[in-house]
């Protein structure tokens, strides 16, 4: 039986053309994974993995829809070899049940791991660079230093809450408070 699997990695992202190439390669069954493929708990991965018997395929459009990382990818062929269940990915035109794609399928993983080890390290280095020259990244505070004195004085109340000062800025009261102890003088 083959068997698909499609992961988009939020609710907002569409799985339907993963679907459809699926649908048309033939799989009788497709799982649909809504989760970061960096998470190692998904639950419709582990569905699939408890569903599959011997001589099944496991068909996916993407290598990296399936595996985490290359060693995650490994480890999970390595599983599929040793109950013999098949592996296809479509876009790689990998087909494990020959020695050809088992090494396209090795070569393939290791360029994917080393792209993503390279833009990991260019991203690093440049923040580095913006921190030498000043600049630190994250969100932009929502209040200003001028909103926090006035968050400070109508707290001075004791018949107003935080909740209610929280309101009035229109922000939550974990960002009150953290404002709150950054600029305590």
């Amino acid at each position: 039986m083959k068997i698909g699997y499609a992961r988009v990695s939020s609710d907002e992202q569409n799985e339907d053309a993963q679907i459809d190439a699926l649908t048309a390669f033939g799989c009788e069954r497709i799982y649909i994974e809504k989760l970061s493929g960096k998470l190692s708990k998904r639950p419709e991965l582990s569905r699939l993995l408890d569903t599959l018997r011997p001589h099944d395929t496991v068909v996916v459009q993407r290598l990296d829809r399936l595996g985490r990382s290359l060693s995650n990818l490994i480890e999970l062929l390595a599983g599929f070899k040793d109950k013999q269940i098949d592996f296809i990915s479509l876009n790689e035109n990998i087909d494990t049940t020959s020695a050809t794609g088992e090494l396209v399928f090795h070569m393939i993983g290791a360029i994917a791991q080393f792209e993503r080890r390279l833009i990991s390290e260019r991203t690093k280095v440049g923040l580095k660079a913006a921190r030498a020259r000043g600049r630190k990244g994250g969100r932009k505070a929502k209040l200003n230093p001028s909103d926090v004195k006035k968050a400070q004085a109508m707290l001075l109340d004791p018949k107003m809450t935080k909740t209610e000062v929280a309101a009035h800025f229109r922000i939550s009261r974990p960002t009150l408070n953290k404002a709150l102890a950054s600029h305590k003088n």
